[in-house]
């Protein structure tokens, strides 16, 4: 595998880094690490439940690492098992808290950290700070919670050992994880919470809160949803589990779009029979774009099967898997439209405009809209892709050069937020 000044064996930049050409049509099969979303979702839980959990198979990735060391300062205890997580639950008490660029660590932990005895400051990486809190912050003030008067990193929550919760009404068009972060504590709160959304917009990623809903049932949490826009938590245990967490299926994306750059079938083992993870939308829209999809005893697996077409489509409910998709329809045989992100402008980094900038490098045709992006059939070429520190604009610039000559990539480190060896498992793939 080429590199430009190398990447070390953690996956340290070193400097750009020379995404590899597919020389032949693939043949892989590949495990990926545990998925992020439901990692994080049951570490919440099981530091709040009624005894000892296992969390097994956990994703150990710079997100996971940071939620899992983030419980340990509040006094929870996080124990390496074998390479499980045994997670026993604690009085909690003052902590500095540092959330990186973690979207969900800096949304599942405050309603959390409310329920300590102290103050807990909560402050992560700089474009952290840019990121959009407010609406969670002002649906922990309606609960009850002493919330120090700001809308953005840093901030304080100082905890009274318990919260009132009750109704709260909050504007969630911006992220679901403003929902899920509200709800997941919520059992363990005096009133429990409903959580209603009032906004011109609707909730995006709502699959993400199906997921929450789901974790909370499985632990014996009681939840309604009254109504579309709305969700219930009532006040109860949360029993303690033994749980195994499922591959990340928004990370497979990458993987199982190359053989429609590259040729030849990739296979992700262990893919679930049925799964809450909007990454399982990725087999329609695969098949949409020309993939032939098939699942068997050894995982899902993806080939071509004819040429590679361009798509329109509603990516409101599984943004995460954009980067993957507008990179596919930068090498489709004619023109995609791509709507329902406008409210990923306040993800890692502003992904439409970031797409929109690094396409064009790379000589795709590309019109930036408000909520969107049409992009066109064109040559491509070399370039070097910046990543913005954004996970999932490295993973894609990886997929670019499947198929174009001379992409370099400025910080694949990034990819150790979600991936911890994205290079060695797409080195794999790649049979190198």
């Amino acid at each position: 595998m080429r590199q430009t000044g190398g990447v070390t064996s953690t996956g340290a930049a070193l400097g750009n880094w020379a995404a590899p050409r597919a020389g032949s049509p693939l043949a892989a099969v590949l495990e990926l690490p545990g998925s992020k979303s439901l990692t994080n979702r049951l570490l919440i839980l099981a530091a709040l439940a009624d005894g000892p959990s296992i969390v097994r198979r956990p994703l150990r990735a710079r997100d996971t690492l940071l939620m899992a060391d983030a419980l340990r300062g509040l006094g929870i205890g996080v124990r390496d098992v074998e390479g499980d997580w045994q997670v026993t639950p604690a009085s909690m008490h003052s902590a500095t808290i540092d959330t990186g660029l973690a979207g969900t660590l800096m949304r599942f932990l405050p309603p959390v950290a409310a329920l300590a005895h102290g103050e807990v400051h909560f402050d992560g990486d700089e474009r952290a700070r840019e990121r959009p809190m407010g609406t969670l912050l002002d649906g922990l003030r309606q609960a009850g919670v002493n919330v120090s008067a700001t809308d953005r990193l840093p901030f304080t929550v100082t905890g009274a050992g318990r919260v009132r919760g009750g109704k709260v009404v909050i504007d969630a068009s911006a992220s679901s994880q403003f929902v899920s972060g509200l709800l997941l504590a919520a059992a363990r709160f005096d009133e429990g919470v409903t959580v209603a959304h009032l906004g011109d917009r609707s909730v995006p990623s709502l699959p993400h809160i199906e997921m929450t809903l789901d974790v909370l049932r499985a632990a014996g949490v009681c939840v309604r949803q009254p109504s579309p826009t709305s969700w219930a938590v009532s006040p109860g245990p949360i029993s303690a589990r033994d749980v195994t967490i499922e591959p990340d299926l928004s990370n497979a994306a990458p993987f199982l779009a190359a053989p429609l750059i590259a040729g030849g079938a990739v296979t992700i083992s262990g893919w679930p029979g049925s799964s809450t993870q909007p990454g399982v939308e990725l087999i329609g829209l695969l098949a949409r774009m020309g993939a032939a999809v098939r699942r068997d005893e050894a995982g899902l697996t993806v080939t071509p099967d004819g040429p590679l077409q361009g798509i329109d489509v509603n990516l409101r409910d599984v943004t995460e898997l954009t980067t993957t998709v507008a990179v596919l329809a930068a090498f489709a045989d004619s023109p995609s439209r791509l709507t329902g992100l406008a409210h990923t402008r306040g993800h890692e980094t502003d992904r439409i405009a970031a797409l929109a900038a690094e396409l064009s490098r790379a000589g795709a045709d590309v019109v930036e809209e408000e909520d969107g992006l049409i992009i066109g059939p064109r040559p491509l070429h070399g370039c070097v892709w910046q990543t913005y520190a954004d996970h999932r604009m490295a993973t894609a610039g990886a997929l670019l050069g499947l198929g174009v000559d001379g992409v370099e990539i400025d910080d694949i480190a990034t990819t150790s937020k979600t991936i911890p060896d994205f290079i060695g498992l797409w080195s794999r793939m790649l049979g190198s």
